[in-house]
């Protein structure tokens, strides 16, 4: 595996992404992988790690990178400096990006997100059509906009692929009780997706090293995100070249 940090320009700043690729010949299909609160720290590029170990080219954008150091520091002036429109333009840069690279198969591409990245992968799926599948991690705050435009919930009948989201229990953002039914919109605008919710689990109950972690929502989780992914990005491709022969 081959992990390296690149930089782009978006809006007239410099974005660093984290990239990990796994070993061998390319083209290999991708995720983009979406910060959690943090930002790209040590929990996000673990997780862009396991998504090449499982034969992805892993790629999370820095979306913090109009900040001043001052700002990154304080949690509120964080969350406040996060608008739609600017985390919009910072995927579908690093998609782009992806577009631009021989190692990667942008024609199957997948994005996952953590905490708010699993707002962002959520806003993506119907905001972009980019990307052929999305998974949300814990994502709260789905019926709330970052600045002007729709919130993410409110995008509903436009998602436009296969989204899977993993909730636990004993969250408070998101409250299991409102992504069941945001769950029920979905079903009834006749989205494909799949959500699951974890017992005795709350929020990040899948980052290491805290007293919220826990192992078997952690290893359950993530063997139901490989599975989509490849069923998504892998064998729906397999079955299309086998019927174009």
């Amino acid at each position: 595996m081959k992990n390296s940090w690149e930089t782009i320009t978006v809006d007239n700043s410099q974005m660093k992404l984290y990239v990990s690729q796994p070993d061998g010949a390319g083209p290999f299909p991708a995720v983009v992988v979406i910060q959690n609160q943090d930002g790209v720290a040590e929990f996000i590029q673990e997780m862009t790690r396991r998504v090449a170990e499982a034969g992805y080219v892993g790629i999370a954008p820095d979306l913090y990178h109009r900040n001043t150091p001052e700002m990154n520091a304080d949690h509120n002036k964080r969350a406040s400096s996060r608008f739609d429109a600017g985390v919009i333009n910072d995927v579908n840069a690093t998609v782009n990006y992806l577009k631009n690279s021989a190692d990667a198969d942008v024609n199957r591409l997948g994005i996952v997100g953590f905490c708010m990245g699993g707002r962002v992968a959520f806003l993506m799926s119907a905001a972009s059509r980019n990307f052929r599948v999305a998974v949300d991690f814990y994502g709260g705050g789905v019926y709330k906009a970052w600045g002007d435009g729709p919130a993410p919930a409110g995008r509903v009948a436009d998602i436009s692929c296969p989204l899977q989201g993993h909730f636990g229990e004993l969250d408070k953002n998101p409250p299991a009780d409102e992504m069941r039914s945001l769950d029920a919109e979905l079903t009834r605008l006749g989205k494909a997706h799949e959500f699951y919710f974890y017992a005795n689990a709350g929020h990040a109950f899948n980052r290491k090293g805290w007293e919220g972690y826990r192992t078997e929502a952690d290893g359950t989780s993530w063997t139901r995100t490989l599975d989509f992914l490849n069923r998504h990005l892998n064998e729906v491709s397999q079955k299309k070249a086998a019927g174009a022969r």
